[in-house]
Parts: C-alpha cells; structure tokens; sequence
C-alpha cells in the first residue's frame, strides 16, 4: 500500500472517530436536556399541587369578615385575621430596620475591606477575618429555634422585654442577618473588578466608588437577599413562637405581643378544628409572598435599567 492510500485511510478513519464522537455527545447533551426539563416540570407541577390543593379547601373561607376581624381563640377557631396581618407588617418592617443596615454594611466591609485585610502582614487580622467569614457561614446554617431560643433568653428574658414585638423582632433580625449579609456580599462580588478600577483611576476614593458604583451595580442581587429575608419573617413560626406570644390582638406598642398569619396558622391547626380557616390564612400568605416578590422584582429590573442606562 503506497504512502498516499494510508494517509487517506488514516484521515477516513479520523474523521469516523469524530463524527462517532459527536454524535455521542449530542447524544449525551440531548438527554440531559430532557432531564433538566422533566426534573423542572416535575417541580412546577409539585408546586402548583400544593398550592392549588391549599386554595381549593382555603378559598371557600375566605370574605371581607375573615379580612376585617380580629381572631376570638376557641376550639371553633371563630374571628377572622385581620391582627395577624397587621403584626406581620410590624413584625417584617421592625426586622428589616433592624437587619437590613447592619446587614449590608456586614457585607460590604467583608467583601471591600475584608478582602485586603486578608493580605496583611497583621495574623490577628487574618484570624478576625477568617473567623467573622466562619461565623457568618455557620449561623446561616443553624436552625431558626436556636435563635428563637437564644432571643427568648437575651431579650424576653434578660432584658425583661417579655413576649413582645421589639423582642421578636430583634431575635427576627438574628435570624435572617447572616443571609443578607452573605447575598450582599455576593452580589458585590459579582460587579466586575474594572468597575473598581476605572473609578479609582478617575480619582474618587474607595468609600465613594462603593457607593456610587459598587452598591448600585449590586442593588438587584442585594434586593434578592431582602425578598429572601421578607419571605422568611412572614413564614417564620419557631422563632416567634417564643419570642412573640400568641396574643390575638393588634400590638398597641412595642412591648405588646402578638400573633402572625404562620403563627395563627400553626394555631389553627394545632390547636383548633377549623383546618378550613387554616388553609384560607395560608391563602393569603401566599398572596402576599406573591405580591411582594412582584413588586420587588419590578423595583429590581428598574434598577438594572437606570444602570444600564434605559430608565
């Protein structure tokens, strides 16, 4: 066989091995595809079970009386759940005024300060620096009685708050700070490097390029950690429960317990056999867990068109 006729075989067979190969991977690609596709249906479809199953039983319950009344206790589950709302407006707007500043400015000094810290010849810095990314990470992680727990001890008990909104509240921004401060970091440190640069090498300072760069730059990713945040104090139950009391009237000060829609849920359930008043809070917990994030979403994409230049 000359010379010619084995390089022509070598490159027919080279060119079989790749047309194989390619079409084992399309191959592979297209499953994984379906896969994706099938576990995210999966999912919706589980979704919209749960929720529909909740409306259907919950719907029937729900009129301007449930909306506008205070709940009466009793084995009947008699009232409506109009308290309730009012304490988890209180309870999420006290949280976020609470979590939200000491949150970001957690994550900004973590991820803008922190970070060149991390370089210094200092050990007792490291050490600091490293700890305070240890400690965030782990109360991320601990579960939500331990801080109802420890806000029991702290401000009901210690601090002789009592079961109150200020002690809830407080033991609430305990909770979700590790998760503001972990998305605000994270979302900082998806804003590109050459941000930061360009912005020193025009001459402002650092304060002034977190600020007017940085910060805005990151506003929608710092905004997903609040929505995470507003959705977790209105679905909260352990904390609250013994931090906050079960009263079912509406909190006159900041030292009067009280009782969120989770909270009476959990009541309702446990406590009572109106399962059907259960599921018509549930309703309207999800309502508002829906209607928050909408508006929050639309707060964020006009963010991200001011900073793109579109708004």
């Amino acid at each position: 066989m000359t010379e010619r006729a084995m390089t022509k075989e070598n490159a027919t067979v080279v060119e079989r091995c790749a047309t194989s190969n390619l079409k084992t991977r399309k191959t592979t690609q297209t499953l994984f595809f379906i896969l994706l596709y099938l576990t995210g249906l999966i999912t919706v479809v589980v979704l919209v079970y749960v929720i529909g199953y909740v409306v259907k039983i919950g719907a029937p319950e729900l009129n301007l009386d449930f909306l506008t009344t205070n709940p009466r206790g009793g084995l009947s589950g008699e009232g409506g759940i109009l308290s309730t709302i009012i304490t988890s407006a209180y309870l999420v707007g006290m949280v976020l005024l609470w979590a939200v500043p000491f949150g970001i400015g957690a994550g900004i000094f973590l991820m803008e300060y922190a970070e060149d810290a991390q370089y210094s010849t200092n050990k007792w810095i490291q050490w600091m620096v490293k700890i305070s990314h240890f400690g965030v990470e782990t109360l991320a992680g601990v579960p939500s009685i331990i801080f109802g727990l420890f806000g029991y001890a702290l401000f009901v008990t210690t601090l002789n708050m009592g079961f109150s909104l200020l002690a809830a509240s407080l033991a609430g921004a305990c909770l979700v700070l590790p998760t503001i401060i972990r998305t605000t970091e994270e979302a900082m440190r998806a804003v590109p490097r050459s941000y930061r640069e360009a912005s020193l090498a025009l001459g402002a300072t650092k304060w002034q390029t977190i600020y007017k760069v940085i910060l805005p730059a990151a506003a929608p990713g710092i905004i997903t950690g609040i929505i995470l945040t507003i959705g977790r104090v209105i679905g909260e139950t352990a904390v609250f429960y013994v931090t906050l009391g079960g009263s079912s009237g509406v909190p006159k000060t900041l030292l009067s317990g009280g009782r969120t829609m989770a909270l009476h849920v959990f009541y309702l359930a446990m406590d009572t056999r109106a399962f059907e008043k259960a599921m018509a809070t549930g309703v309207v917990l999800i309502i508002s867990i829906i209607t928050i994030n909408l508006i929050v979403n639309i707060i964020s994409n006009k963010l991200q068109n001011n900073l793109r230049g579109n708004g």
